[in-house]
C-alpha cells in the first residue's frame, strides 16, 4: 500500500459518486483515494485515471468489481412488481442481463498502465492478483468475514479491506449468502489471523469512530458516506439532502439484486418482500428508473446508499472532511 500522511482511505463509490475531483482532493489532503471502476467501460476507466492524473501527482488506486459466475435468473415477476414505479416516472424498465462489468478489458488496462494499488471487490481471483503483482501494483482485497480474510491472505493480498455490516452501498461479500458482520467483530477476528495491513470500513463518520478502529488494530480507516456531501462528490443533490437527516438504513436487494445498505425509502418498503438475488440483472432492470428518480429529485425511488452514521456526513470540501477525521 502507498505511504500516506493520513491513515484514511477514500471508498471507491461506483455509479458517479466518486469523481476525479474527489479522488484528487482526497490524495492531495494526504489520504489514499480510489477511482471507482465499477459500471465503467475500460475506455471510461482510462479517461477517469487520466483526469485524476491531470489534477494531482499524488499516488492513487482503482477498484475493480470481480464478476460472479453467470447465473440466468428469471426476473419477470420482480419486474412486474416495480413497473408502476417506472411508469410514474415516465420511463420503461431496462433490459435485465448478465455481464462481467468489462472485467478483462479493465484488468488489461491496469496491467498495461499500472497504478500503485488496485483493490478488488466481490471476490479474490488469485491469477489477477499475481498479474497485478508482476507489474508492481499492490492489491487490496475486500473481505466481509474472517473466512474471506483468511483466503485473501493465502491468495497473496497485500492488504485487507474489512467491510463491516454498517457500511453503505453494496456488500463486498464473495457469495450471496455471506451474513454481514459488525465491523468491531470483524476487526477483532481478522487481526488475530494475519499481519497484513487492515483497512476498516463501515459507519466511520467522525474522528472518534476513526480513532477507535485505529486503536483496535486497523492500519487505515476507509470512509465513503462521510464524503458524499462534499462539493467534489458526484452524488445527486437529493441524495446529499437525504444524508443530512437521521434516518433508518437497511440492507436491501431491491435496487440491484445484490445486498446493499441504503436509507429506507418508499421503494424499499414497498418492494423488499419481492426483491430477488439477481445481480447484475436487477441493476440493469432498475437503472432507467433510478436515473429518472434522480433527475426528478425523487428520493423515494432513488438508491440512497448510506452507511449507518450518514447523519454525521459534513457539507464541506473533501480535504476538510478528510483532515477532520484524524483530529
Amino acid at each position: 500500500m502507498p505511504q500516506t500522511e493520513l491513515p484514511i482511505v477514500q471508498s471507491p463509490m461506483a455509479g458517479g459518486a466518486t469523481t476525479p475531483d474527489l479522488v484528487a482532493a482526497v490524495v492531495d489532503a494526504g489520504a489514499l483515494g480510489f477511482v471507482a471502476a465499477g459500471y465503467l467501460t475500460a475506455d471510461q476507466l482510462r479517461d477517469q485515471i487520466a483526469s485524476v492524473r491531470e489534477r494531482t501527482r499524488a499516488p492513487f488506486g482503482a477498484n475493480l468489481f470481480v464478476p460472479w459466475p453467470r447465473k440466468d435468473t428469471n426476473v419477470e415477476g420482480y419486474a412486474a412488481s416495480i413497473t408502476d414505479d417506472a411508469t410514474r416516472l415516465g420511463v420503461e424498465l431496462g433490459t435485465p442481463r448478465w455481464d462481467d462489468d468489462d472485467w478483462a478489458a479493465k484488468l488489461e488496462l491496469l496491467l498495461a498502465d499500472p497504478l500503485p494499488v488496485v483493490s478488488l471487490t466481490f471476490g479474490c481471483p488469485s491469477d489477477a492478483i499475481a498479474a497485478l503483482h508482476r507489474v508492481g501494483s499492490a492489491v487490496a482485497v475486500t473481505v466481509t468475514t474472517a473466512d474471506e480474510a483468511r483466503k485473501a491472505a493465502a491468495a497473496g493480498a497485500d492488504a485487507l479491506l474489512l467491510q463491516g455490516a454498517e457500511a453503505g452501498a453494496h456488500r463486498g461479500a464473495w457469495t450471496p449468502d455471506a451474513e454481514p458482520v459488525p465491523l468491531a467483530t470483524l476487526l477483532a477476528d481478522v487481526k488475530t489471523l494475519t499481519d497484513l495491513p487492515l483497512v476498516a470500513a463501515g459507519g466511520l463518520e467522525d474522528a472518534d469512530a476513526v480513532r477507535e478502529v485505529l486503536e483496535n488494530g486497523a492500519t487505515y480507516a476507509q470512509v465513503g458516506t462521510a464524503l458524499l456531501r462534499s462539493p467534489e462528490s458526484g452524488a445527486q443533490q437529493a441524495h446529499k439532502d437525504a444524508l443530512a437527516t437521521p434516518a433508518e438504513t437497511a440492507i436491501t436487494r431491491t435496487f440491484t439484486g445484490r445486498r446493499a445498505r441504503g436509507i429506507v425509502n418508499a421503494f424499499i418498503r414497498e418492494h423488499e418482500e419481492q426483491a430477488i438475488e439477481a445481480y447484475p440483472q436487477v441493476h440493469h432492470l432498475t437503472r432507467p428508473l433510478r436515473a429518472a428518480a434522480a433527475k426528478a429529485g425523487d428520493p423515494d425511488r432513488m438508491a440512497l446508499w448510506a452507511g449507518t452514521g450518514h447523519a454525521s456526513a459534513q457539507d464541506a470540501p473533501a480535504a476538510v472532511i478528510v483532515r477532520s477525521l484524524t483530529q
